[in-house]
């Protein structure tokens, strides 16, 4: 699953549970390269039949501009898999730190005793989404997550939460 729960340190401010979300990822880096490099070969294939004719130069710039805007949309969606959320429990607060690429970080954070965890199993958009409501403010948590994993998330941090404030 795309989230781990951290092994807490035994520091009197350390929190009692911490937990990373971060997106699927099934394109490696080093898939990308293999993929662009593949991409291009097989487009130039055609090109060597028209080596060194005048061809050759009016197909050439389709050619840079197919490759490269496959590369921009790899490279863009997979700087768009770099989200990173961290919940951070302590006995009296709790912290979400949603942290984007392009969109910078945003936090919020509030007394577990008095947030309230929610999962809508019948949001038509996204199936089993997580919510956590406090200080006024209502937060999703793990919206990237697949519908089953967001279900066993749900349980883990709603047992977390119980833990902390007991």
């Amino acid at each position: 699953m795309p989230y781990e729960w951290i092994t807490p340190t035994p520091a009197p401010d350390a929190p009692l549970a911490e937990l990373h979300l971060w997106p699927y990822r099934s394109l490696l880096r080093r898939d990308f390269v293999v993929f662009i490099s593949g991409s291009a070969a097989i487009i130039l294939l055609p090109l060597l039949t028209v080596l060194g004719s005048p061809v050759l130069w009016g197909l050439l710039p389709f050619f840079i501009i197919t490759v490269s805007g496959v590369w921009y949309a790899l490279n863009r969606s997979y700087k768009d898999g770099e989200i990173l959320e961290e919940l951070r429990i302590w006995p009296d607060l709790m912290t979400l730190d949603h942290i984007h690429p392009r969109q910078g970080r945003k936090s919020w954070k509030s007394n577990p005793y008095w947030v309230q965890l929610k999962i809508d199993k019948k949001n038509k958009r996204i199936i089993n989404y997580i919510t956590l409501k406090g200080n006024e403010r209502e937060v999703e948590l793990g919206a990237f997550l697949s519908e089953d994993e967001r279900a066993v998330l749900y349980e883990e941090v709603y047992q977390a939460i119980r833990e902390a404030i007991n």
